[in-house]
């Protein structure tokens, strides 16, 4: 195989190097972020054994500069604290692995046999649609044709679905779909502090305020000729968006405590959880933003939109934990359809959330995964679908039924379960008016006069 190792210690690249040369493999050593990108620019791998802490940067710069022509098969993330995995993959992905320091033989060779068992594992059964997407319900498919459509553009996409649904693996498939030479950089606006956004954004100069040691370049630089994908685009503070829209109408940027004005250029992806009624109700979003970051709205399908797809990500899901753990666990026939029953108000996230809990908690020795007698996650419980039907109810408890399981459905958005039910949103008001009133009723008679 063909490995290429990126890690500036002199000493350990040399003997790792040996090592796996020993074992009959080729191996390509680079000691910094540029010659990484140089060797990834011009030669396929088959493994990428990446240091996290280089001299001009991080691994990741590295991940991000990857084209998906070239990307290796494998990606093993060198560390000496074992601590650290769990924040790796937040960031990486859950498809690396872990090469622990100190490194020996056997360490080696346990890796290069995960990576065999992998590729022998591999189901041909699981596309992953523009390298990332799995599914082929109606829905899917249906996104599929968008993110081919607007993949040839330049346009700016604003991804919009619950949370968990894949928002931000759907703005991959329009990067990959693109096929742009940049990088695809994302972040999530609800998680820079607001003193710091125009910092990520726009990068600093050294000195432009306290701590700022040295020159940083932006997240817009960084996406230069590639994607910027702002996650959780509505959390950004209202008097914060015209700078943003400054960037969107002119293609330029000025780093903070700088003078000079650059160019970038870079297709800006967006994603919120909110719906169209509440971004026009709840003033989170400016509409001259909402019409720069929307020129191609993109709704992402809930899980229960394309149930057919449940057994495809199961079957996915434990394949990575199977290729992660050398184990060869499958789900049977009564548990998958447990699985496909169960609502997932949580989506795609919730589901492989429910999966890893189950590969844990399943016994050594057994061959099918085994589940919970509770689905359910501490965030969301499993939400009726439709009302219950018996005799003897009233019309207007039908009726009640039916709103109240509705509002439960769309977490309480009344403006969605108006149009959901076929009735105004005046209507809707009325009506749950007159339920708070029975109750306020109710309560009175049964306080003693």
């Amino acid at each position: 195989m063909q490995v290429l190792m990126v890690d500036d210690d002199t000493s350990f690249t040399m003997a790792t190097q040996e090592i796996l040369e020993i074992l009959g493999h080729q191996v390509v050593a680079a000691a910094s972020v540029e010659e990484a990108k140089t060797q990834l620019a011009v030669g396929s791998f088959d493994i990428l054994l990446l240091d996290i802490m280089l001299p001009d940067g991080s691994g990741f710069e590295v991940l991000d500069s990857i084209p998906t022509s070239r990307k290796p098969r494998h990606i093993t993330f060198i560390t000496g604290q074992a601590a650290i995995k769990n924040m790796i993959r937040s960031v990486a992905g859950s498809d690396v692995s872990f090469l622990l320091k100190p490194i020996d033989i056997d360490k080696i060779r346990a890796l290069l046999a995960k990576v065999e068992l992998a590729e022998s594992n591999k189901d041909a059964s699981v596309l992953r649609h523009f390298g990332v997407l799995i599914g082929e319900s109606a829905p899917m498919q249906s996104l599929y044709k968008m993110i081919e459509r607007v993949g040839a553009s330049q346009a700016n996409v604003m991804i919009m679905g619950e949370s968990g649904s894949g928002k931000e693996l759907i703005a991959r498939a329009i990067h990959n779909a693109s096929q742009c030479e940049g990088a695809f950089v994302a972040a999530n606006c609800g998680a820079m502090p607001t003193e710091l956004i125009g910092s990520e954004l726009f990068g600093h100069e050294k000195g432009a305020f306290t701590g700022a040691a040295s020159r940083k370049a932006g997240l817009f630089e960084r996406a230069h000729g590639g994607t910027l994908f702002l996650d959780e685009i509505t959390e950004m503070p209202l008097e914060l968006q015209p700078n943003l829209l400054r960037v969107l109408e002119t293609g330029r940027i000025t780093r903070l405590g700088g003078t000079q004005e650059i160019d970038v250029h870079c297709r800006v992806l967006s994603a919120t959880n909110r719906t169209r009624e509440q971004l026009a109700t709840e003033q989170c979003l400016r509409e001259d933003i909402y019409f720069r970051l929307a020129v191609f709205p993109v709704q992402s399908p809930t899980l229960s939109q394309r149930r057919e797809d449940i057994p495809l990500l199961c079957n996915a899901f434990l394949a990575e934990l199977n290729e992660d753990q050398g184990c060869a666990l499958t789900i049977d026939e009564a548990s998958m359809a447990r699985l496909q029953n169960y609502s997932w108000p949580g989506n795609v996230r919730e589901l492989r959330h429910a999966i890893h809990r189950s590969f844990i908690m399943t016994d050594p020795g057994q061959d099918n995964l085994q589940l919970p007698d509770d689905l359910s996650s501490p965030f969301s419980k499993e939400l009726p679908t439709t009302p219950s039907l018996a005799a003897g109810k009233t019309i207007q408890e039908m009726e009640k039924e039916l709103i109240m399981a509705t509002l439960a459905e769309v977490n309480d958005d009344k403006p969605k379960a108006a149009t959901m039910l076929g009735i105004s949103l005046k209507t809707l008001y009325n009506r749950l008016n007159q339920y708070e009133n029975s109750q306020l009723s109710a309560l009175n008679s049964n306080v003693p006069g």
